[in-house]
């Protein structure tokens, strides 16, 4: 199978599952407010946000192993990749027995972390262990999951992760339901999390039957792979500064706001993290895809993939951003009620920090598939500076003080210095051409956006007395102006915009004709 069909089925198979899986969560998130409670979804948010601190001891293995990968499978040498495997295990195991350990000793303190919450101390613990263990699943059982994401077959994870996601969530929204059960809902993401890992461990044996699942290997066969030590401990100050950007706000706003408050962030969190995930779903495959095509040193087709992924999670960016802004507070009233509708800036900075996600994924792509870690530097300054910001602004202002940090640390760091390291670095060309490139998709983004705002009040849409099907209407509505405002603008203006619809027109006209 080609690169471009193994991307082209891993979205496919990706985005169906996740919009499965999108109208499952929406669905399940008012139950859960409503019978278990904005406090208890907020500590078990809280919790989650905790867990995420303790995977900061992952290292980002995975990420340097996924690099090291794309030779060997090019090569189709199995016995360097049996090796890698091995190494990824032993290297997994000891990261498996620091979470456990530096778990247990927080975890002495949440009489102390959680004292004014009306929980029992004996449900939170319950809540942190069950959590804790199905963390802990994919360091000791299916770790191998590493191989299938660098051979381009993220799919067969998609298929089974997503399947038994939404199976877990339908039998807790049962639970939430008609037993109130705190106990109950929390041992079904546990139970889940233990058969999902044994029937993909089995998978993945069915897939490579060749692939030493339980290796014998010891800790000495780290001193034979110095390399990949070098890209963890790089890779390493990388994960730290995401897990400051995207996990702590949720703990900040614990610790200077209050628990409710965690919940009805989460519930724009949520949206925003699907969208993000449903993006990411589409594009699944396309890292290793471009780490082949790095492989290749074919400078041409670099500079043409580049500038048609850079185009099309830019129409991404701004087609999601605009739709958003327009119809986000009408959808939250609906969905949630009027309580959970939060400012006008706190969703203006969360757009601006997914649009910023999007715009930069290409680059972090190509980044990585150079091996390009270390400018650990610029991950440490963008840690400090979300955290500084966060605290200082989020202590004045709460949840939008918050925010601003994540939005301004990504600004500085993501959106200006990566794109001149890699292209100091990967390219090796001046980053002028960067934004010279980046400039007509911008200026399109902003016109489009001025014509939009003025366009949308000709659409008939009465807040006050909103319905579903009000809302349906108007989101149509807005979609379409989106749609053929931006999409036309980024034809006529954006080269590589211009590549990719004629691509996908020419492959439409193909399978008609066949």
């Amino acid at each position: 199978m080609s690169r471009v069909s193994k991307s082209l089925k891993n979205a496919k198979v990706g985005v169906f599952f996740f919009i499965l899986s999108i109208f499952v969560q929406f669905f399940s998130r008012k139950i859960f407010l409503d019978n278990l409670g904005d406090e208890f979804i907020g500590l078990e948010t809280t919790l989650r946000s905790i867990l995420s601190f303790l995977n900061l001891a992952e290292l980002g293995i995975g990420t340097a192993i996924g690099f090291t990968l794309y030779k060997p499978i090019f090569d189709e040498n199995h016995d360097e990749i049996n090796k890698i495997i091995a190494l990824l295990g032993v290297l997994y195991r000891k990261i498996g027995y620091a979470i456990f350990s530096i778990g247990f000793v927080i975890s002495l303190f949440f009489p102390l972390i959680f004292e004014g919450t009306p929980f029992p101390t004996l449900l939170i613990y319950y809540v942190f262990y069950s959590l804790l263990i199905s963390v802990l699943l994919s360091y000791f059982v299916n770790y191998h999951i590493s191989l299938l994401g660098a051979d381009q077959k993220g799919y067969i994870v998609q298929q089974y992760f997503q399947t038994f996601n939404i199976a877990r969530v339908i039998l807790q929204v049962v639970v939430a339901l008609y037993l109130k059960n705190f106990y109950l809902y929390i041992t079904l993401e546990l139970i889940f999390s233990i058969i999902y890992s044994i029937v993909v461990r089995y998978k993945i044996k069915q897939e490579y039957p060749w692939l030493i699942i339980n290796s014998s290997q010891k800790t000495e066969i780290i001193k034979e792979y110095p390399g990949i030590i070098v890209k963890i401990k790089q890779v390493f100050f990388h994960k730290m500064s995401a897990f400051v950007k995207n996990g702590t706000d949720n703990l900040l706003i614990y610790a200077l706001v209050n628990l409710q408050s965690v919940a009805f962030f989460g519930n724009y969190q949520l949206i925003f993290m699907k969208l993000i995930g449903l993006v990411k779903m589409a594009f699944a495959g396309t890292g290793s895809a471009v780490g082949n095509l790095i492989a290749e040193n074919d400078e041409k087709n670099i500079k043409k993939v580049l500038w048609e992924l850079i185009s099309i999670q830019f129409f991404i960016a701004g087609f999601f951003s605009m739709i958003i802004y327009h119809t986000m507070d009408a959808f939250i009233l609906l969905w949630l009620g009027e309580k959970y509708i939060l400012s006008d800036t706190i969703l203006l900075l969360m757009i601006a920090n997914f649009f910023m996600i999007q715009i930069s994924s290409p680059i972090e792509r190509f980044k990585n598939a150079y091996g390009l870690y270390s400018d650990t530097w610029a991950a440490i300054t963008e840690a400090l500076i979300n955290l500084i910001i966060s605290f200082v602004f989020g202590r004045l202002f709460g949840i939008t003080g918050i925010v601003l940090g994540t939005v301004v640390s990504m600004f500085l760091i993501v959106i200006m210095w990566k794109p001149y390291f890699l292209y100091k670095n990967g390219f090796k060309k001046n980053v002028f051409f960067y934004w010279k490139g980046l400039l007509p998709m911008m200026l399109v983004f902003v016109v489009s956006a001025f014509i939009i705002n003025f366009v949308k009040d000709y659409f008939l849409f009465d807040y006050e007395n909103i319905t579903l099907i009000d809302w349906v209407i108007y989101a149509i509505q807005v979609t379409i102006a989106v749609t053929i405002v931006y999409s036309i603008l980024l034809y006529l203006f954006v080269p590589g915009f211009k590549v990719f619809c004629n691509r996908v027109l020419t492959l439409v006209v193909k399978q008609n004709s066949q």
